[in-house]
C-alpha cells in the first residue's frame, strides 16, 4: 500500500500590496520527496501524516510528493500559480501508482486570475489519481471553503483550535479519516453550508471558556466522537481575502449518511450565524492603547496591533503604535516592537554594533496605511532571525526570517527583520537576546494567536485599532469581488436550510 503526502500552504491576504512569488515559497522551505519524511516527520500536518501512517498496522510505504510552504502575503502571480501547479503534476508523475493521498492545504490562497487555488489544485490532484483513489486534504480553520474544494476531495478535516495549537492533530485526524475509507470501508459523505458572513479574528478565541468558539470546537468534536461522522469544522475564514466565493463554512462528513452530514452542518451554521455579533471585539485607539500600558506597573503589557498582523498576511511595517511608545518612558523593562523591514536591517548591518542611526522606519511596503517614522537610536547588535516555532501556528516549525537587527530609541527596542514571519513569537525575540515577558509594553502583529503564549504571562491585554491591510473594520475597505448580501457590510435575515437526519444513507 502506498500513501502520498504533500503540502500547498500559504494564506492570502488581498490588501497586501506585495505579491507572493515562487521565491517566497523557496524561502520558507521547498521539500520534493523523502527529504518531506527525513526533515518533517515531528512537524505540523505533515508530521501529524507521518506519524500516523506509520503507527497504521497494515504498513504502508509513505511517498514524500512535495511541499509548497510561503508565508502569508499578497496575491501570488499568475507565474507562480502555474509553478505550484506544475510542481505538484510533476510530484504525482514522479510518483508512480498511490493507495491513497493526504494533502495538507492551508485553504485561502488567491492568485492573480485564480481566486480559488486550492479548489483548482484538488481538481489536478484529482485527475492525476482518478476516481477510485481517497483523497483527504486538511485545512486552516480560516480556510475560505468553497464547493469545488469539497467535489474534489473525499473528505476535509479542518482545525479546530484558534490560537492553531491542533495543527500536528489535524494531521493525525486527517490520516485517521483517510485509513477509515481506505481500510475500513467508510463512504464519505459531506455537506457543506457556506454562512453568508465574515467575522473578525480578535474573539474567535476556542481556547476561552467565555467564547462561543469555546462551545463551537467543543460540539465540532463531540460530533467526531460519533462514529457515523468522519469529520466536522467550522472555518471562519480569512477576512481580508476580496474573491467571489467569500464566506464562513461549515463543512460535516459522515459514512454514507448525507441527510445526517446536512442536518448537522445546518445545525451548527445556523447558530453561528446567530451568533455573529459575539464576534465583534472591543478595540481601543493606539495612543489609548500606548497610554494604558504606561500607566500599568502590574506586569507585561501586550498590545494587539492586529490590522499589521503577519499572521494575517499584512506587511508587518506599520508605524501607528511605533510612534506612540516613542513619546513615553518605559522604566520597568522597555517597549519591543518589530518591523520587516530589510533596507533598516543592511543599513544597520553597515553601520555595525552600538552605532548610532538615523532612519525612516516603516510605512514602506505597505505605504498607504502608514508613512515611515524618523527615528534616532542606537543598533545594540544584529542576529539571524532563525529559530524553532512551536506553539500557535507551530510544532517544531523552522523558522528562517533572514538577517535581523536591534534597535534602541530610548526605552523602546525595534527588531527589524529581512522577511515575514511570526512577528509575536517570543522565539523571535529570544532569538535577538530579549526575554519577551520581562517588557512593559510588547506590540504582537497577530489578532488572536498570540495569547497561545501571552494570555497566561500577561497583566493586560488591548486589542488596538489602527490602520493597516488586516483591520477588525474590514467592511469598511474596498471588496469588489466579495458576494452579496454578506455580513457586516449588508444587515438581512438569513436562515440555513434545515433537513431532519432521519432519511437514512444516501442513495
Amino acid at each position: 500500500m502506498r500513501i502520498g503526502i504533500m503540502q500547498l500552504w500559504q494564506e492570502t491576504n488581498t490588501f497586501n500590496p506585495l505579491p507572493t512569488t515562487r521565491r517566497d515559497f523557496e524561502a520558507f522551505g521547498v521539500l520534493r520527496g523523502k527529504e518531506i519524511i527525513d526533515q518533517l516527520s515531528g512537524t505540523n500536518e505533515l508530521g501529524g501524516f507521518i506519524r500516523s501512517l506509520r503507527a497504521w498496522p497494515e504498513q504502508p510505504e509513505i511517498v514524500g510528493l512535495v511541499r509548497l510552504p510561503a508565508w502569508p502575503s499578497g496575491r501570488a502571480t499568475a507565474e507562480t500559480f502555474a509553478w505550484i501547479v506544475d510542481e505538484i503534476e510533476r510530484a504525482l508523475d514522479g510518483a508512480g501508482r498511490l493507495d491513497g493521498l493526504l494533502f495538507a492545504l492551508h485553504g485561502a490562497l488567491a492568485a492573480d486570475e485564480h481566486p480559488d487555488v486550492e479548489g483548482e489544485v484538488l481538481s489536478v490532484v484529482r485527475r492525476h489519481l482518478g476516481a477510485g483513489v481517497p483523497l483527504v486534504a486538511t485545512f486552516d480553520l480560516h480556510a475560505n471553503l468553497t464547493p469545488q474544494m469539497v467535489a474534489q476531495a473525499d473528505a476535509l478535516v479542518g482545525f479546530h483550535t484558534a490560537p492553531h495549537v491542533d495543527v500536528l492533530e489535524t494531521g493525525v485526524r486527517g490520516a485517521a479519516v483517510l485509513r477509515r475509507i481506505l481500510i475500513e470501508g467508510a463512504k464519505p459523505t459531506t455537506a457543506l453550508v457556506k454562512i453568508p458572513m465574515v467575522v473578525p479574528a480578535e474573539r474567535a478565541n476556542t481556547q476561552d471558556p467565555a467564547s462561543i468558539s469555546y462551545e463551537f470546537r467543543r460540539r465540532l468534536q463531540a460530533l467526531e466522537q460519533r462514529p457515523d461522522v468522519l469529520t466536522a469544522a467550522l472555518a471562519t475564514v480569512q477576512p481580508w481575502l476580496d474573491v467571489p466565493e467569500l464566506g464562513t463554512a461549515v463543512i460535516v462528513t459522515t459514512d454514507n449518511n448525507q441527510a445526517l452530514a446536512e442536518h448537522e452542518a445546518a445545525a451548527l451554521a445556523g447558530d453561528v450565524w446567530n451568533h455573529r455579533r459575539d464576534y465583534l471585539p472591543e478595540l481601543v485607539s493606539a495612543q489609548e492603547g500606548v497610554r494604558r500600558a504606561a500607566e500599568c506597573t502590574a506586569g507585561l503589557v501586550v498590545l494587539s496591533d492586529a490590522a499589521d498582523a503577519t499572521t494575517s498576511g499584512a506587511p508587518g511595517d506599520s508605524t501607528w503604535c511605533l510612534r506612540e511608545l516613542l513619546k513615553y518612558p518605559w522604566p520597568h523593562g522597555g517597549a519591543l516592537v518589530t518591523l520587516v523591514a530589510p533596507e533598516i536591517v543592511a543599513q544597520a548591518l553597515r553601520l555595525g554594533p552600538n552605532a548610532p542611526i538615523s532612519a525612516l522606519l516603516g510605512g514602506r511596503r505597505d505605504a498607504l496605511h502608514s508613512q515611515p517614522v524618523s527615528v534616532d537610536a542606537i543598533v545594540q547588535h544584529a542576529f539571524e532571525a532563525s529559530f524553532v516555532l512551536s506553539g500557535h501556528l507551530g510544532v517544531n516549525l523552522a523558522i528562517d526570517m533572514g538577517r535581523a537587527v536591534v534597535l534602541r530609541a530610548g526605552d523602546v527596542r525595534i527588531v527589524c527583520t529581512e522577511r515575514s514571519g511570526p512577528h509575536f513569537a517570543p522565539e523571535l525575540f529570544q532569538a535577538a537576546g530579549i526575554d519577551p515577558f520581562q517588557a512593559q509594553v510588547l506590540i504582537a502583529k497577530s489578532p488572536c494567536g498570540f495569547r497561545a503564549v501571552y494570555a497566561a504571562r500577561s497583566a493586560l491585554i488591548l486589542n488596538v485599532r489602527a490602520p493597516g491591510c488586516a483591520p477588525s473594520d474590514f467592511q469598511n475597505y474596498p471588496y469588489h469581488h466579495r458576494p452579496h448580501p454578506l455580513w457586516p457590510w449588508e444587515e438581512f435575515s438569513w436562515e440555513a436550510p434545515r433537513l431532519e437526519p432521519g432519511r437514512g444513507a444516501s442513495q
